[in-house]
């Protein structure tokens, strides 16, 4: 049998000083997109890098701008030298499952639903850090769940189960998708996904929804809404339910939705709810909104949860990486899937021997830092490995070599950095604590779980 590998491959390790009062926010636009002024609804696929960056950006009333993932998958920024004015409306939510059991696609910076089980399955767990879990089958294959739901700022809700004969069970459930991200949504990153349904018969189980996408927007002036919307909604959960034949899929969690400005005014629309769910499904949970301004005085978010903030960098510096350069002296895609929901990003032969040599290359973490590398099947099995950095602090590498299973296989790098161990990281606080390590593994396309751990041990979690 082959052995095939997905590549679990970027991280953006991203951290950020307490901002000290300023006197004047600069979004760092340059203007080169110059007015952005739509007179008509439109859909439009994010940049490659993710940014627009233009003078003044006005969506009047009745125009709705949807924003589409780009094969990167990355969140989307909006900066501007002026005056933001939001009527109309914003648009990243996550899709809808399939009833022929494919996950729904995340909004942008948000990840894909998992897919349902074919047949006689149990559906496949989400992408994202909080990823729903797969409605299970259970041994006598009598027992059929639907995914849970994706989670985020919250964690989304238990998938439950049916017995072929239609009625409820609580011997099988697919556990929720787990919180992670912070209130100040640095860095930016969207919702996770919901797991996939349980296929029963001859039925597939439902998709799971996309999680929310992700979307900063930040003005060197003032952000005003009249009743203006920015949406980053979770998607449904497939029913694709009969009765003792399958599950539904877990809706995806809501995404993130950052505001950056001198003045934030207006009354706004803000939505970063989680998806619903298909039959014996789980929801997804809630994503994070925020809004950082020197004046708040006049905006209304009317009933949505947001944190408040004076204006922080919209882009931190010195951001340190990992990155899965090559599998077995196979290098990696420029832009891999990192995701049991497509195909392979790298194909190794039957014949390749193992352990199998993994290169790790970072930036801006010290030399010497171990790095240990899991290889993770669809099943949930796991194989370790640990690889040395060795190098520059600004390049380095090691390899680690890993025994693979037969079969897919997603690739996870995770480190510890000691911050009193590097002049490279500025000093970092969390409500007034100093932190003292940056705990990080890294996956692809900035699905990493960020744990900041301070002086009194005390762990905050800002994403995986």
């Amino acid at each position: 049998m082959q052995q095939r590998v997905l590549i679990a491959f970027i991280l953006c390790l991203v951290w950020t000083a307490t901002a000290a009062a300023q006197s004047n926010f600069s979004s760092g636009s340059t203007g080169a997109d110059g007015a952005f002024a739509p007179t008509s609804s439109q859909t439009i696929t994010v940049p490659a890098s993710g940014v627009f960056n233009y003078t003044t950006v006005s969506i009047p009333a009745g125009v709705t701008i949807t924003y589409l993932r780009n094969s990167a998958n990355t969140p989307l920024t909006i900066l501007a030298t002026s005056d933001v004015n939001i009527v109309g409306s914003l648009v990243l939510d996550g899709q809808q499952g399939s009833g022929s059991g494919f996950g729904g696609l995340g909004g942008p910076g948000g990840f894909t639903g998992g897919g349902g089980g074919l047949n006689a399955a149990g559906g496949s767990i989400a992408d994202g850090p909080g990823g729903g879990k797969g409605g299970p089958l259970s041994t006598d294959q009598q027992v059929c769940g639907g995914g849970s739901g994706g989670g985020y700022q919250i964690a989304g809700s238990a998938g439950s189960a049916i017995t072929s004969n239609c009625n409820a069970s609580s011997t099988v459930s697919a556990a929720p998708g787990t919180s992670y991200g912070s209130r100040t949504i640095v860095p930016l990153l969207g919702g996770s996904g919901g797991g996939g349904g349980c296929g029963f018969g001859l039925r597939t189980g439902g998709g799971g929804g996309g999680g929310g996408g992700a979307i900063l927007i930040a003005s060197s002036t003032t952000i005003t809404f009249t009743s203006g919307t920015i949406s980053a909604r979770g998607g449904t959960g497939s029913q694709n339910i009969v009765c003792g034949q399958g599950g539904g899929g877990g809706g995806g969690s809501g995404g993130a939705i950052r505001l950056v400005a001198n003045t934030i005014a207006g009354t706004a629309i803000l939505n970063a709810t989680g998806g619903l769910s298909g039959a014996q499904g789980g929801a997804g949970g809630i994503g994070y909104i925020r809004a950082e301004g020197f004046n708040l005085t006049t905006f209304n978010p009317g009933n949505a949860v947001v944190s408040t903030g004076l204006p922080t960098s919209v882009t931190p510096a010195n951001l340190p990486t990992l990155q899965i350069a090559s599998v077995a002296g196979v290098a990696a895609p420029a832009i891999p899937a990192g995701s049991f929901q497509g195909s392979p990003d790298v194909v190794l032969p039957a014949t390749q021997p193992n352990p199998v040599a993994v290169v790790i290359n970072a930036t801006n973490i010290p030399v010497g830092t171990s790095v240990n590398l899991t290889a993770t099947t669809a099943t949930g099995s796991t194989t370790t490995a640990t690889a040395t950095l060795a190098g520059a602090t600004s390049a380095s590498s090691g390899t680690a070599n890993i025994t693979l299973s037969a079969g897919l296989s997603v690739l996870t790098a995770t480190t510890i950095i000691d911050l009193a161990q590097t002049g490279a990281l500025r000093p970092l606080l969390i409500n007034g604590e100093k932190v003292e390590k940056i705990e990080v593994a890294a996956t692809y396309g900035g699905g990493s779980e960020l744990t900041y751990i301070t002086q009194s041990g005390r762990r905050v979690h800002s994403l995986r």
